[in-house]
């Protein structure tokens, strides 16, 4: 008799809906908090949005509460998180400090044992207008990366990328055709655009590329006058949405077939059909 591997078992996962404020301390214990019910609930994966450590609508909060890795209070709590429990967990971005005065909005990925396995800065910097009026300029604070990242995990491949991300199908296509099975899309997706494109494009995302995504978000109403959307995802490779978050602070789980992504690319093989093509443009 054949016993299954990790990739062929069920996995649980649990996103943690988070509210960060300003305040390190004080978003860590709200962290870990919610790690612990996640981890009491049997998850064995566990993600956390974007901005995970501290939230605020002010780029020099956002810049002064910028940590380095060694420095850091959330990844020093979650580490040991980790190594106690054996659950390997995501923390979808912290703010860490740069040479040239700006910041890299990281992910960073811990094993079972509490190392850092993988890290990934942001590569896409959200320079837009909401539809209320207001601007947000990223790449004027935070240094976009610019190398792509798939790391191993016991389940099968892991896409790294972090919210504005997700409007760039051609870096989920990569992670992807690189043997990403799962992607995570860590968010802090503002409040203003939340409802015209979040679930559309973390379904795409899934649907385009016959995989999991994992889109853990914070929600509500943060100091500076920022609002962001919530509603934390889990998309299977069909592009059902397995959980929802809604708007408030809490862990969701979901129970997921690490087999049913080579299921879903055996049916319809589309990493296999894109073809190479000219473009002939004729405008008037």
């Amino acid at each position: 008799m054949t016993m299954p591997t990790a990739a062929d078992a069920p996995l649980r996962v649990a996103c943690l809906q988070l509210c960060p404020g300003e305040d390190l301390q004080a978003n860590a214990d709200a962290a870990v908090r919610l790690a612990q019910q996640a981890l009491d609930g049997g998850a064995r994966l566990l993600l956390l949005p974007e901005y995970a450590a501290v939230l605020h609508g002010s780029g020099r909060v956002m810049r002064e509460t910028a940590r380095a890795e060694g420095d850091h209070p959330l990844l020093a709590r979650l580490r040991e998180v980790a190594r106690l429990s054996g659950a390997w967990i995501l923390i979808g971005s912290l703010t860490v400090p740069q040479d040239d005065d700006r910041v890299a909005n990281r992910s960073v990925l811990l094993s079972g044992t509490g190392e850092v396995v993988a890290r990934y800065d942001k590569i896409h910097m959200f320079d837009a207008t909401l539809p209320n009026g207001r601007t947000i300029r990223e790449s004027s604070l935070y240094c976009p990366g610019d190398q792509a990242v798939v790391a191993a995990t016991p389940w099968g491949g892991l896409g790294l990328s972090v919210c504005y991300d997700v409007r760039f199908g051609a870096l989920y296509r990569a992670l992807a055709l690189a043997g990403a099975s799962f992607m995570a899309i860590p968010a802090a997706f503002t409040a203003a655009t939340g409802p015209l494109h979040w679930h559309t494009l973390v379904r795409a995302r899934a649907i385009e590329n016959g995989c999991y995504v994992f889109a853990p978000a914070t929600c509500g109403t943060h100091p500076g006058g920022h609002a962001t959307y919530g509603h934390s995802l889990v998309v299977d490779p069909w592009g059902k949405v397995l959980v929802d978050g809604g708007t408030a602070p809490g862990v969701l789980f979901a129970d997921v077939d690490p087999g049913e992504t080579a299921r879903a690319r055996r049916m319809i093989p589309s990493l296999q059909h894109a073809r190479d093509f000219t473009l002939q443009v004729q405008l008037a």
